[in-house]
This record gives structure tokens, C-alpha cells and sequence, in this order.
């Protein structure tokens, strides 16, 4: 009816056990989380330093230029062929804005 368990100390067996599980985090810190946040820190970086007429597209893929920056509301309207549109600031994304901006290669 009752089942008892009892649990044993290993000294240097239990060290040896738990080794795979702390590779398996440090392998996860270098490979995930450590680009990540370098990332994350390029990102923010890039934009702090967008300018007003700055040609940018936006994580969703639109295409347009600077037009007004907000930074009251951490907010910029861009100016596409449409019209202007009002977008959070962190939807602007930093890899196709610089793709976007290079001078084409021939």
C-alpha cells in the first residue's frame, strides 16, 4: 500500500551525473543566448541613430522614408508611396533597412 523510497548520496558519482546537464546549459548560453543579446544590443543601437529622411523598411515590409520622429511616444511616421504611416519604433528592422540603404553592387 505504502511505498517507501529511499535516496542515496553519492559523493563524486552524483558530480559526475550531473555533468552532461551543466555542458547542455553551458552549450545553450553560447550558442542562444549570448548572440541574442548581442543582437538585441546592435538593434537598439541602430535604432537610436535613425535620422529624420533615413530610408528604412519596417518588420512587416514596408518600404518608405523617415518622415517625422516621436520620441514622446517612441513612435515614427513614415512616408510611404500611400501616404503616411505611424509605426512603433522597434518595427523598424535593422538587417533589410541596411540591405535596403547599400548602394547597389555591380
Amino acid at each position: 500500500m505504502y511505498t517507501v523510497m529511499f535516496l542515496q548520496e553519492g559523493g563524486l558519482g552524483s558530480l559526475a551525473s550531473m555533468l552532461p546537464f551543466l555542458a547542455i546549459i553551458v552549450v545553450f548560453y553560447f550558442f542562444m543566448i549570448r548572440p541574442q543579446m548581442s543582437r538585441t544590443k546592435k538593434e537598439k543601437a541602430f535604432q537610436a541613430e535613425i535620422k529624420k529622411g533615413a530610408k528604412v523598411v519596417t518588420s512587416s515590409g514596408i518600404h518608405g522614408k523617415i518622415a517625422e520622429i516621436n520620441s514622446a511616444d517612441n513612435t515614427i511616421t513614415i512616408e510611404t508611396g500611400a501616404g503616411k504611416i505611424k509605426f512603433e519604433s522597434s518595427a523598424i528592422s535593422m538587417e533589410l533597412s541596411k540591405k535596403y540603404s547599400a548602394p547597389a553592387k555591380k
